[in-house]
């Protein structure tokens, strides 16, 4: 029998046995994992910051209420959602509920289908929160990391590259396309490497030709016209860290020789210098291009493209992992909140539909300058098929 994710956790309170068993067993077949309670007094311990899922409850049940639980749900964490189960025409009930800082309220009798779909949209809710304080407490502790935002199969697998590779001196590729994230995964690397030099970044496609030379290797005073004093290069200053190319396709051919051999020695000599220096960086080379056929055709170099390529990383493009979607955006609307000191706006699932279901060509990158847009209110109509604030 094949094993299934679970869809999420759910907490349920219900005093009367027929209806707790036949509520457990329909969210059960919907995916998820249930706790079931006959009354508040064992809840309590799972009403808690960390508690991952959500709690559904009666309203009328022995000893605490159910609104009770709810205040102390709220109190625990304003986040929760709570899914308040009303009696049928209890419009009193369920209003309080709702002022009280219930998620949702479902009158009985419920069709399954009903308590399914609020639980769902409940916990993609508490998902979405949980990967945002997750997102909150790692960018304390590490400031300068950008986020690696995603659960779906194809982010796994880099962060289990980057475990693994990570901790190692060997040079890497990164390879997709424009906007996929190759900075944030080299800088991931770096991360993990341990390594306490800096994290140097260089995007070979923004470097004139002219400049190429002395901005990598650096040079001597009268190397050259205007080289009035000595100049050192980003390898040279990288020195214990990491060097991030970002663009390799576009260094020049002559310089790809230069850059092998720094490979090969670990050694560099400033333009214009004669004396050997010895550095101790790592090189991460990115691409948005396919480097062996740029080789075939004598655009890069076919051994510099081996060297690089010790460890090559594939990254997906954004409609690869359209599951990953709902996180990222969250994510990157939350940022743009901040900076533009606007509210977070809120969305529908069939918008969210909608977004998933687009092409992205930009990738991730027009994914976040959506979300700027979304906070800014300057979204195109057609991107927006309902009013915003919904659930």
């Amino acid at each position: 029998m094949p094993v299934h994710e679970s869809a999420g956790e759910v907490l349920l309170i219900e005093d009367e046995q027929a209806v707790r068993m036949a509520t457990a067993q329909t969210l059960e077949l919907g995916g998820f994992e249930v706790r079931a309670c006959e009354s508040a007094e064992p809840a309590q311990p799972w009403l808690h910051a960390g508690f991952g899922g959500v709690v559904v409850t009666d309203v009328r049940l022995p000893g605490k209420s159910g609104l009770e639980l709810l205040t102390d749900a709220v109190a625990a964490d304003p986040d929760l959602p709570v899914i308040v189960v009303t009696g049928h025409g209890d419009v009193s009930m369920a209003v309080e509920a709702m002022r009280a800082g219930a998620y949702d309220f479902i009158e009985k009798p419920f069709a399954a289908e009903r308590l399914l779909e609020t639980v769902r949209r409940a916990q993609e809710k508490r998902r979405l929160v949980m990967e945002n304080r997750r997102l909150k407490a790692a960018w304390s502790s590490h400031p300068d990391m950008p986020a690696l935002i995603g659960q779906s199969p194809a982010i796994e697998r880099i962060r289990t590259l980057i475990r693994s590779v990570g901790p190692t001196p060997a040079d890497v590729l990164i390879n997709g396309q424009t906007g996929t994230g190759k900075e944030v995964v080299a800088r991931h690397l770096h991360g993990a490497s341990g390594r306490k030099g800096p994290f140097v970044a260089i995007n070979c496609g923004a470097l004139p030709e002219s400049v190429f030379e002395s901005e990598i290797f650096g040079h001597e005073a009268g190397a050259f016209t205007s080289a009035v004093k000595r100049r050192i290069g980003k390898l040279e200053y990288a020195n214990g860290g990491t060097v991030f190319l970002d663009e390799i396709e576009s260094m020049p051919l002559a310089l790809q020789v230069k850059l092998l051999r720094v490979l090969q020695e670990r050694r560099l000599e400033r333009l214009g210098g004669n004396d050997p220096i010895q550095v101790d960086c790592r090189i991460i080379a990115a691409s948005k291009a396919d480097l062996l056929q740029l080789s075939a055709q004598g655009k890069f170099r076919e051994d510099l493209y081996y060297r690089i390529g010790v460890v090559g990383i594939e990254l997906p493009r954004l409609a690869e992992r359209r599951d990953d979607i709902p996180l990222l955006l969250a994510h990157f609307v939350q940022g743009a909140a901040l900076r533009y000191q606007r509210p977070a706006p809120q969305w529908s699932m069939a918008q969210m539909a909608e977004w998933q279901a687009r092409d992205w060509p930009g990738n991730v990158r027009e994914l976040r300058n959506f979300a700027d847009r979304l906070v800014l209110g300057v979204v195109e109509a057609a991107a927006v098929p309902v009013e915003l604030g919904g659930d």
